[in-house]
């Protein structure tokens, strides 16, 4: 079996978040509205962008790549890669539910982190 890197990982993300991109401007073609009225709330509940006290995971990541799709201008595959090593190098969140709240992870240097929480 072959080992994925990070950057096949990043590809890969990012080329599924293109496809749903195709899907959603054809909705989008056909139901004016539909992004602004349904779509953008909707990823931002399952991208957990709202809730700051969370601190994003793996399992936010996918949402929070094609909300920034969205935009005019979206990220590079380095970006997603770039954020994909910062969250498999971040310590597993406790299981436990008492556990303490865990800070946020500081946005990336350059600005181009899809952490929508910071602006």
């Amino acid at each position: 079996m072959q080992t994925l890197t990070t950057q096949q990982i990043a590809e890969l993300l990012a080329g599924i978040a293109r496809a749903q991109q195709a899907v959603i401007d054809a909705i989008e073609g056909q139901r004016p509205g539909f992004k602004g009225k349904y779509l953008t709330t909707t990823l931002t509940t399952a991208a957990r962008i709202r809730n700051t006290a969370h601190t994003a995971t793996l399992a936010d990541l996918p949402a929070r790549i094609l909300l920034a799709y969205q935009s005019r201008n979206p990220p590079d595959v380095a970006v997603v890669q770039r954020d994909l090593e910062a969250l498999l190098a971040a310590p597993p969140a406790p299981a436990a539910a008492s556990a303490p709240v865990q800070d946020a992870p500081a946005p990336a240097a350059s600005g181009d982190s899809l952490d929508m929480t910071f602006s």
